[in-house]
């Protein structure tokens, strides 16, 4: 199996600036990769300077032509569903000529995303449920049909969104999971979707992309155009399409080095 190759970044600390953005996905274009995926958050563990993801993907979308891009990942809890469909067929229809991938996950709140912020889910048993109806809720609004809809914790009454997607059947949407898992939730929610991104907080190893990827597609039934995308060594990439991966990404830290990321994109990726 053919691995792609990405970059991952958080538009933080030193890549907290559109413009570099833009011209960091224009170069890893040029160079020859495969996609160009941004971190999701509103705030960072240190006070850093952080711009909006997707308002930046927007930016980059017009400023390339071929290459793969999305949110890793939008926390769809703190999010109305409803309006990610709107952003991700603007995104993809309109912007980016069907190149978008939506990664969406329950949140984290290491860095009180959720608890600074007075009306936000309260723990990961809420936020499980918003995301489950988040994701059904955009799936039936992309397809164009009048959509009703009643989850546990939110609902649709008669809404019709056109235009459909320019991805057919649908934009690919990426579930992320916590690995190892400690619960069912991720690996099921994951079997919905088109694709995993199993995440460890440190680099994947091909073993562990190569379990989370059996357990979702053994809940899943099928491996019919599924996604594993990991963060893991570029040394390691043909133990990882071994693995069944079939994104493989280089990623920074807000601290780490433009230097070094800028260098890492004009190399291109592993041949």
């Amino acid at each position: 199996m053919d691995v792609r190759h990405a970059i991952y970044l958080p538009p933080i600390g030193a890549f907290g600036d559109v413009h570099v953005l833009v011209d960091l996905a224009a170069a890893a274009e040029e160079a020859g990769w495969d996609g160009f995926f941004l971190w999701n958050h509103i705030q960072y563990s240190t006070p850093l300077p952080l711009v909006d993801t997707w308002v930046s993907l927007s930016a980059i979308a017009v400023s390339t032509s071929t290459i793969r891009l999305g949110p890793l990942i939008t926390p769809l809890p703190r999010r109305r569903p409803w309006k990610v469909a709107r952003e991700a067929v603007t995104l993809d229809h309109h912007l980016s000529g069907g190149r978008v991938v939506l990664g969406v996950g329950l949140g984290i709140d290491y860095w009180g995303e959720f608890g600074c912020f007075r009306g936000e889910a309260g723990d990961d048993e809420e936020r499980a449920e918003l995301l489950d109806d988040g994701i059904e809720i955009i799936s039936r609004l992309w397809s164009g049909e009048l959509t009703t809809y009643r989850g546990r914790r939110l609902s649709v009454e008669g809404a019709h969104f056109l235009p459909r997607p320019l991805q057919q059947p649908r934009i690919p949407i990426w579930s992320a999971a916590l690995w190892p898992v400690s619960r069912p939730g991720p690996v099921r929610r994951a079997a919905r979707c088109d694709g995993v991104i199993p995440f460890t907080g440190a680099p994947m190893t091909p073993e562990a992309a190569a379990q989370a990827r059996d357990a979702v597609l053994a809940a899943r039934g099928n491996d019919d155009a599924f996604d594993t995308c990991v963060w893991g060594s570029a040394d390691l990439s043909s133990a990882f399409a071994a693995a069944g991966v079939t994104w493989l990404m280089q990623a920074a830290r807000p601290e780490d080095s433009m230097d070094h990321m800028r260098r890492t994109i004009d190399a291109g990726p592993p041949t």
